[in-house]
């Protein structure tokens, strides 16, 4: 395990500002969601929070992009935060003061960037950090190099020289700032080239000697399952799918992609499920098919999901305005119950599925087994499973972590679930 394992040793757990504002999240908005943080969540494990894409752009209205703008930047060619939405980044002092405000929460900064150098920066041929490069010099411009769905940035080609410097200078403005936790995006999967790995090495180089520990997230997705083990070297978690929505049919997509990735699940390295579109979002975010609403997901399909993304262990970065949660949503992220299953399940995998019937398994400390059943059909059906495809000798003791009850004890496990309904179990064997 190298040393940036360490930095996630558990599935990081966090509000991300995309869902909910897109590309135009200002600084009261973090504040407050922090603040609801520190004194709703921090106490169950929730402790990153991250300011997404754009947040150099100062007239960003949505999650739809303005093509070819002026962006704000230093004078070596780093993107740095609008002023008119963060007014705490004037005179210089960037994401400084609200990373400074996060922390005294007792709460993590983390901020989203684009793959490359700004375009703005390769026309003007502005200067790099630490070298005598030039932007233009280090950039990849041409067709099949750059991003297809935003226009800020150029690639970076890592057979330049500055190439390296570019991005240790970025990595050393950030640790200044006291960022915790960066999100890279057009980088694990370029939609139309693929993984870009020789980007992603520079950067793990960078944070590596950036002086500050920082936890690195790869996207969008889906990032190649035949890079696993380069994506494992050099990440803390990748995204394993496209921007995931609340939408039935793309929660219904992840049992596969759980499947196939669920080999490559271990401490300090995740496969990423993405965001919980949960509570109020698309407030000022386009995406998704539809703009401000409470999720569309049933109660029954929330907490499918949950389940999900507990048994298999992903990352959870809620996407909603956590000050407009109603208690039922606050619920599904306060049961430490079903935390305790993410954090300290082990080695989940699929047990079977049988069409729309499907069952999954991990297992945790002291002889327990936590089950979790899933009906993925639109009619109800009973799903079950026995201690002989558990691999035990008998069931034990069974709870049901998200009602918090005790169950009696059978010789299999059988229940009658609604349409995308699910149950998540604790055996003590």
């Amino acid at each position: 395990m190298s040393i940036h394992h360490q930095w996630a040793a558990m599935p990081p757990l966090g509000w991300n500002s995309w869902d909910c504002y897109g590309a135009a999240v200002n600084e009261e908005e973090v504040r407050g969601n922090a603040q609801y943080m520190a004194e709703h969540l921090k106490p169950y494990g929730w402790e990153y929070v991250v300011v997404d894409i754009q947040w150099y752009e100062p007239g960003a209205v949505s999650s739809a992009y303005r093509p070819y703008v002026p962006l704000e930047m230093d004078a070596f060619s780093r993107l740095v935060p609008a002023a008119n939405r963060f007014p705490s980044a004037t005179d210089g002092q960037g994401f400084k003061p609200l990373a400074d405000y996060v922390h005294s929460l007792g709460l993590k900064f983390g901020i989203h960037i684009m793959r490359g150098i700004p375009r703005q920066a390769v026309h003007a041929d502005t200067p790099i950090l630490g070298t005598n490069a030039s932007a233009r010099s280090i950039a990849k411009t041409w067709n099949g190099a750059i991003c297809k769905w935003n226009t800020d940035m150029y690639g970076v080609d890592p057979s330049k020289e500055g190439a390296q410097a570019y991005y240790d200078s970025l990595f050393q403005l950030y640790a200044s700032w006291g960022v915790d936790y960066v999100k890279v995006d057009d980088i694990a999967d370029s939609l139309l080239y693929g993984i870009q790995l020789d980007e992603i090495q520079l950067i793990r180089k960078a944070i590596d000697t950036c002086g500050r520990p920082m936890v690195l997230s790869l996207s969008p997705g889906p990032a190649p399952l035949e890079y696993a083990e380069e994506l494992k070297a050099n990440a803390n978690l990748w995204r394993m799918t496209d921007d995931f929505w609340d939408i039935w049919r793309l929660l219904y997509g992840m049992f596969e992609r759980c499947e196939k990735w669920a080999p490559h699940v271990g401490s300090g390295s995740w496969p990423d499920c993405d965001m919980l579109p949960l509570g109020h979002i698309g407030i000022r975010s386009v995406d998704g098919g539809a703009s401000d609403r409470w999720t569309r997901f049933t109660k029954d399909e929330q907490k499918t999901m949950m389940t999900l993304w507990a048994i298999f262990r992903s990352p959870l970065m809620f996407g909603g305005e956590l000050r407009d949660n109603d208690e039922w949503t606050l619920s599904l992220l306060t049961n430490e119950e079903v935390l305790d299953a993410l954090r300290n399940g082990r080695n989940p995998r699929q047990l079977y599925r049988e069409e729309e019937r499907i069952v999954w398994t991990s297992e945790g400390t002291d002889g327990v087994r936590y089950v979790a059943l899933f009906n993925a059909g639109d009619e109800v059906q009973t799903v079950q499973v026995t201690s002989s495809q558990l691999g035990i000798d008998s069931i034990g003791s069974v709870r049901n972590l998200w009602n918090r009850e005790e169950l009696s004890t059978p010789d299999e496990l059988s229940f009658t679930l609604e349409p995308h309904a699910s149950m998540l179990l604790k055996l003590s064997l």
